[in-house]
């Protein structure tokens, strides 16, 4: 069987997961949680009774095998290289990130499937950040660039095989077990440092991340995220079962529809290191850098629902930096201010807070058999209230910066960045990010946008009706 993207993107997954599994213990628990909770959450709403042991038999696929990993590199070229490599799996980039608002001195994308096809046979995503040279002191500048000069995080065959896939459009069964295997040598974990410790010291003095991304001879994986419905029992039996879990859930409160994203992780592994001394032999050390998260995905808001979102977030945190809330007032607080972002299907729909995809009811699907709507011209709002139409939220399939801040930060040392005020006083630079990445980075919201109307555009074929108003 030849070269399918969104095989190997599966199959990528998979070894990238098994691999972490190994690399990260903790990881493999935490999927094993994972499983329990959503296995509980299912019974727990069984109107019959009946248990069902496994998730599966009633979860979408997708969402036993989702994951999202987290890489963080140095380079112009690293980020080229590995947005071609991602694209031989049918991942693309969407969205801009811009992370010195959560006071880190890089930005952002995700490679991930765009279309709901792709998405539903496996929606790997990995948030991809890379610094930005331009917040760095000089010192640590020039140290950085230094260091990231003498490093490959890509294997020649890996870089053939790119090739090739590129020019002739194919990869043997053979070459894709191959990129799989040459693929996971630039996420794998390495113990001997490239930096000496003092070079080290120096780059974490600035900002911890500085560190993490330049000191070592790749792009190690960071955390792989599981999909799970219910993040609260999650965050309870990883303290149930001793896991190092972060204070609170970051994200929007929890609710009967839920939005956005919601995340947790457990706290960052101190893990052996080996440093070279000046006079070049091997020293021990430690380093803080990996961890396992998880996550609950909702809907995917629309401009407006992101702005109603944003804004509360932003009162939210005014009150709890004005009270020193501690973490329980903070959710407390985030719980009686989302009460103003509706939680109601109906209302995020009217309201157009949140993105939907459209399909034909058996009422519909009669109607178009008998095609008696030709020719004619109707509303979406008489459409549903006919029971033509029905719809269903749009998941979310992107991230938020802030709520990555959140889980960072949680893994990061007190100290005090040299950088601080170059980072507060930057702003986002997509066209920088761009011309680094070597291509245009899709817009989240837009792409949305076609995902809806594409599945309207669908029904209003189906149904021989030759225009749809009042859709926004």
């Amino acid at each position: 069987m030849e070269w399918n993207p969104d095989a190997l993107r599966a199959q990528f997954c998979h070894a990238l997961s098994e691999m972490y599994k190994t690399e990260v213990p903790l990881y493999g628990n935490l999927t094993d949680i994972v499983w329990e909770a959503d296995a509980q959450a299912v019974r727990a709403n069984q109107e019959a009774g009946e248990d069902i042991l496994n998730p599966d038999d009633v979860l979408p696929s997708r969402n036993r095998v989702e994951r999202h990993g987290a890489i963080r590199l140095g380079t112009a070229h690293e980020l080229a290289t590995i947005r071609r490599m991602f694209a031989i799996m049918g991942m693309f980039p969407v969205g801009y990130y811009d992370l010195s608002i959560a006071g880190f001195p890089m930005h952002a994308t995700a490679f991930r499937p765009k279309d709901l096809d792709a998405l539903a046979r496996h929606p790997f995503r990995v948030f991809t950040t890379l610094l930005r040279m331009d917040l760095l002191t000089d010192k640590t500048r020039k140290l950085a660039q230094a260091a990231l000069k003498q490093r490959n995080i890509f294997t020649d065959r890996l870089i053939e095989l790119i090739e090739r896939a590129e020019k002739q459009g194919r990869l043997t069964s053979s070459e894709s077990a191959e990129f799989i295997t040459e693929g996971l040598e630039t996420f794998r974990w390495h113990s001997k440092a490239t930096t000496t410790l003092e070079e080290y010291k120096l780059l974490k003095a600035e900002h911890p991340l500085i560190a993490d991304i330049v000191s070592f001879g790749n792009c190690h994986i960071n955390h792989l995220t599981p999909r799970t419905i219910d993040i609260d029992l999650v965050q309870k039996l990883m303290l149930e079962h001793g896991m190092p879990a972060k204070e609170r859930i970051e994200g929007p409160p929890r609710r009967v529809h839920p939005i956005l994203l919601r995340q947790t992780s457990f706290k960052a592994l101190e893990e052996t290191v080996y440093f070279r001394d000046a006079s070049g032999v091997f020293i021990k050390g430690s380093h803080t850098a990996r961890f396992g998260e998880v996550e609950q995905r909702g809907y995917a808001l629309t401009p407006k629902g992101r702005e109603l979102y944003d804004g509360i977030l932003a009162q939210v945190n005014t009150e709890a930096a004005k009270k020193q809330a501690s973490s329980a007032e903070y959710e407390e607080i985030l719980g009686n201010r989302f009460r103003d972002f509706p939680d109601d299907l109906s209302q995020m729909h009217s309201q157009r807070l949140a993105y939907f995809c459209y399909r034909l009811t058996q009422n519909g699907e009669n109607l178009a058999k008998a095609q008696s709507s030709s020719g004619t011209t109707a509303s979406l709002s008489q459409l549903l209230q006919r029971g033509i139409l029905e719809y269903e939220p749009i998941t979310y399939e992107d991230f938020l910066p802030l709520s990555a801040g959140g889980i960072f930060n949680s893994n990061l040392s007190s100290s005090t960045s040299q950088s601080k005020q170059l980072i507060a006083n930057a702003g986002p630079d997509i066209d920088s990010f761009q011309r680094s990445l070597g291509t245009q980075i899709t817009n989240e919201f837009q792409l949305y946008e076609r995902m809806e109307q594409a599945t309207l555009e669908d029904c209003r074929k189906r149904l021989g009706i030759e225009t749809v108003l009042d859709v926004n």
